[in-house]
């Protein structure tokens, strides 16, 4: 099309950026929102040695952002039609900066963990008022191709962010680690402020949605719904189980590697970030089971490749669990909102909570077993998980299919 930005119809006029390609800054936009999640991983051993505390200790602290990003998920579910959704983004990641860079001095565990979860606050407004902006102001082709690019650019601050952190941490210290970090906050919040046109009048509802709480009870009594909040659940808990303690048997002998080093194991994410978008056209194809069970089968498959002694060969494994965990999320994220007959962003809310409670119970459960029991017995763990997901996704069956 050659009409400016400012005279696109509603489907494409949902950002102002001249001549940048949209999904380019949509992208970049989901990269900067969540690019402080899983980047501490990267640092875990380090992290251990600096506070002096325990694995599994450590591993829930530096996850303990999942607990702050379920409860504003849930909220800003309840409150989303109150605000303004450019404003709250811009302002949400603007306010990241500040735990970030606290983070920085936090003299104890608990005052790391406080810090973690008011990141997570943060982090989840953010992330939820984007979805929110990206489906209300597109049409269906439109919002389907810019949800693909901001899903995107979460999957490509899984690998980025761990890059950074493992990079900077190693050259210049953790203090400086979560000031970088910080200013990627900011140009988070600077990038929005720009890009995003100012609110545009919502479109106009045939119905009245229903009370959030009612809303909620609803989705709830949605076995194909529930079957899906489950599934998230149990996607985040495998994911956190694997990238967290999968660090610490790559650190110790005989693999032995530096936080540096451990930032580039995490390259594993490229395939991820090439196939991620292809999980729509698959489920059209085939159907969101069938590719929920490959996805699941994969990384089943690849959990014993991570007891080996070889480099090559946990990497091969992470690489394969990278790409079905986030292949699994697109599906069950995009089943939500097909499932979701109404209110979509309680539906949203419900999944998104789900999800990073599992992320939370992923990094206390399998802590807990990785001190007490080693590595391989946490991997069992991992793998009744996947089975668990399984059984749910076979509920993930929409009446009219």
């Amino acid at each position: 099309m050659t009409t400016s930005p400012r005279t696109m119809t509603m489907a494409g006029a949902a950002m102002r950026m001249g001549t940048t390609p949209r999904a380019l800054v949509i992208g970049l936009i989901g990269f900067l929102t969540l690019v402080d999640l899983f980047a501490a991983q990267a640092i875990l051993p380090t992290l251990v040695e600096t506070y002096g505390v325990s694995r599994a200790a450590m591993g829930f602290a530096v996850n303990a952002s999942t607990i702050g990003m379920a409860a504003s998920g849930l909220l800003v579910s309840l409150f989303a039609r109150r605000i303004d959704p450019r404003r709250g983004i811009w302002l949400s990641l603007a306010l990241l900066a500040i735990p970030t860079t606290l983070l920085a001095s936090a003299p104890d565990l608990a005052a790391f963990t406080v810090l973690r979860i008011a990141q997570g606050v943060f982090m989840a407004a953010a992330f939820t008022l984007t979805m929110a902006y990206l489906a209300d102001r597109a049409g269906p082709a439109d919002a389907a191709a810019a949800l693909a690019a901001y899903v995107t650019g979460i999957v490509a601050s899984n690998l980025i962010g761990r890059l950074i952190s493992g990079s900077v941490a190693d050259y210049a210290g953790l203090a400086t680690n979560f000031y970088v970090f910080a200013l990627l906050n900011l140009a988070g919040a600077a990038l929005v402020y720009r890009t995003m046109q100012p609110s545009l009048k919502m479109p106009h509802r045939c119905k009245p949605l229903q009370p959030p709480l009612a809303a909620w009870s609803a989705h709830l009594r949605n076995p194909p719904l529930a079957a899906a909040f489950g599934v998230g659940f149990f996607i985040l808990f495998i994911f956190i189980g694997v990238f967290t303690y999968v660090n610490f048997e790559l650190s110790k002998m005989p693999l032995s590697l530096s936080p540096m080093h451990l930032g580039f194991v995490y390259l594993v994410f490229i395939p991820a970030m090439v196939t991620t978008p292809l999980a729509g056209k698959a489920v059209r194809r085939y159907g969101t089971r069938p590719m929920l069970a490959v996805s699941l089968a994969a990384c089943l498959a690849a959990l014993p490749l991570l007891q080996s002694a070889s480099l090559a060969a946990v990497v091969l494994g992470l690489a394969v669990i990278g790409v079905g965990t986030f292949f699994a999320q697109a599906i069950a994220t995009g089943f939500v909102g097909r499932a979701a007959n109404s209110d979509r962003a309680a539906a949203s809310g419900l999944y998104l909570a789900s999800y990073y409670l599992g992320g939370l119970a992923g990094a206390f459960v399998l802590g807990q077993v990785y001190d007490r029991f080693g590595w391989p017995n946490a991997l069992s763990v991992i793998a009744a998980a996947l089975v668990a997901a399984f059984i749910l996704g076979l509920r993930m069956r929409l009446k009219e299919a």
